[in-house]
């Protein structure tokens, strides 16, 4: 079942509410679960909509480090980091696409229905980074068709790391940011299962890694450290972190973060939740600008209003979950916050310090924490845990050594419909 947690409305399938709108994700009842005695995203299986794949990439997402790294620490908060670079693909997205693929797999056998009716034929996503190249291998690892849609101005470096997977990529022109909308209604119709940046299934498979940084305090596993500090000491964690720390683009991993607090404090398993805190580029801030205005639903940017910056991967001028992220930050009396790129950078010169390769989104939280350390909403003693999501292999080559020009089609978005085999979709 899924259900709108800003109206309350349920669904049997679907991405996004009829009534409102909002973005749905899966109604689970966490009663009676208890911490498992591993990470991964499968450990997890009591909480997600689907069972694992038999085989496939999926069943590597998700156990990834989490460290004590005190050589980062901001002003006296005690800093822990979250790498998700280790996933298969270098990124969080592999937790999602991992429960997206299943999904899919488990529709084609007859199983259970997410995104309309009848087994998907492919499954897809919007994306031109992390998400693309994930979901393309993920789909790759089960022989399932993977559609990836793409910006027509997107680099050579990027369409090459995407293409190493050999999904069908589809280059469109127009409107970029409308195509998340675009695949909500052709999805069904194409008999592509399109697990976009904040589907139910990509929420569902994300919300694993919140889940893991609670256990993992919730455990005693919290302490192994890395990056400076006072060498040959162990410093015992809290039950809970205090606070946890996250880049945000689409507001899906944000959502995400908020799943898993709710669904851990409604099974017991944590009494005081963790507050979450979201950090965005100062160029393109969307909901740090409603966050700091009070609003209750974050208004898209436009034109001259949307800068140039380094964290360009989470630069997301309309953020189709950017309402229910700031339902999360205030409800767990967080905040949204943006920084600039000169400390982005320096946030990232000192996680590579440590011993902690980042991409430029996933330095983000580190600076987000020294701003607020400076302006005291983190006290001095505090666990704070810093989820750095990706690795940052943006700007490499594909890997299989192809270079200049690939066979890749280019469609209007007028004329996306039809290039999946549908009637034409207006503007």
């Amino acid at each position: 079942m899924l259900t709108c947690d800003a109206c309350g409305r349920t669904a049997e399938s679907g991405q996004r509410c009829d009534d409102c709108g909002e973005p749905l994700w899966f109604d689970t009842d966490p009663d009676g679960v208890a911490w498992p005695d591993r990470d991964g995203v499968w450990a997890f299986g009591d909480l997600l909509p689907v069972e694992p794949p038999p085989g496939g990439l999926a069943a590597a997402a998700g156990a990834t480090p989490l460290v004590r790294a005190s050589g980062l620490d901001a002003g006296g908060a005690r800093v822990h980091v979250k790498i998700e670079g280790t996933n298969p693909t270098g990124s969080f997205k592999d937790r999602g696409s991992a429960v997206g693929v299943a999904a899919a797999v488990a529709d084609g056998e007859g199983g259970a229905t997410f995104a309309g009716d009848g087994a998907p034929d492919a499954v897809g996503t919007v994306s031109h980074g992390n998400m693309a190249v994930s979901m393309a291998a993920h789909g790759a690892s089960t022989d399932l068709e993977c559609v990836v849609l793409v910006p027509a101005d997107i680099s050579a470096a990027r369409l090459r790391r995407i293409a190493a997977y050999d999904p069908r990529i589809v280059r469109v022109d127009g409107d970029y940011g409308r195509l998340y909308y675009d695949a909500l209604d052709l999805g069904p119709e194409s008999g592509i299962e399109f697990v976009n940046s904040d589907s139910p299934l990509r929420v569902a498979g994300q919300k694993t890694t919140v889940l893991e940084v609670l256990r993992a305090f919730a455990t005693g596993e919290a302490g192994g450290g890395v990056g400076g500090g006072e060498r040959g000491t162990t410093e015992a964690a809290p039950d809970v972190p205090d606070a946890v720390v996250m880049p945000i683009s689409s507001g899906g991993h944000a959502s995400a973060a908020w799943k898993a607090v709710r669904e851990a404090t409604a099974a017991g398993l944590v009494d005081d939740p963790p507050r979450l805190y979201f950090v965005q580029a100062a160029a393109c801030a969307p909901v740090a600008a409603a966050f700091e205005r009070g609003d209750d639903a974050v208004t898209r940017l436009e034109g001259e209003e949307v800068g140039e910056t380094v964290a360009y991967s989470i630069a997301n001028p309309d953020p189709p979950s950017g309402t229910r992220a700031l339902a999360a930050a205030r409800a767990t009396d967080g905040a949204a916050l943006a920084v600039d790129d000169d400390a982005i950078h320096a946030a990232r010169r000192d996680l590579v310090a440590a011993g902690i390769r980042v991409e430029p989104a996933s330095a983000t939280p580190l600076a987000g924490l020294r701003r607020l350390r400076e302006r005291g909403a983190v006290d001095a003693g505090e666990h704070v845990v810093l989820v750095a999501t990706g690795v940052g292999y943006g700007g490499t080559d594909g890997g299989d050594g192809r270079s200049g020009s690939l066979d890749v089609e280019t469609v209007p978005r007028s004329g996306l419909a039809a290039a999946l085999g549908l009637g034409d979709a207006g503007e």
